[in-house]
């Protein structure tokens, strides 16, 4: 293993951005074991929380472009795990909901990220995962107050 200088290795930003890189390609390993991807499982399981709402409302939930929900969407579509309808209020926007395929879908994906987390996490104890997560829970919403 190569190393690496000790003045990265003592930054938090360094070690978060690494563990990102290693999450993201676990998510997406996992994700790909039952034919999914990581927008898929934002959309679906903002359907499954919120209730149908439109494109627009999911990418604002999702935190995603406006042209990856689009093409998210299709792709959940196309598999019929999700259903596009007129909005009766709005005929030029359409209504997302989540079909009773797109929830065993999600299920799915559930199981696939419950593993993945326990890969990622498989070093730390309960409580020490339950510490990890409720500090970066609190980081990420002190930035997200400070970008808006």
């Amino acid at each position: 293993m190569e190393q690496i200088p000790a003045r990265l290795t003592a930054k938090p930003s360094w070690l978060l951005t690494q563990m990102a890189v290693h999450a993201h390609r676990l998510a997406s390993d996992g994700f790909g074991e039952v034919g999914a991807r990581g927008y898929h499982y934002r959309i679906l399981a903002a359907l499954d929380e919120f209730g149908a709402a439109s494109q627009a409302e999911l990418g604002r939930r999702c935190n995603m472009d406006r042209s990856d929900v689009v093409a998210a969407i299709n792709e959940l579509a196309a598999q019929g795990f999700v259903e596009r309808t007129p909005d009766p209020d709005d005929r030029r926007r359409n209504i997302v909901t989540l079909t009773t395929a797109g929830d065993r879908q999600l299920r799915r994906m559930d199981r696939a990220l419950d593993k993945v987390q326990d890969d990622l996490l498989g070093p730390l104890p309960a409580e020490d995962r339950q510490t990890l997560t409720r500090l970066l829970t609190r980081l990420l919403a002190h930035h997200q107050q400070v970008r808006m």
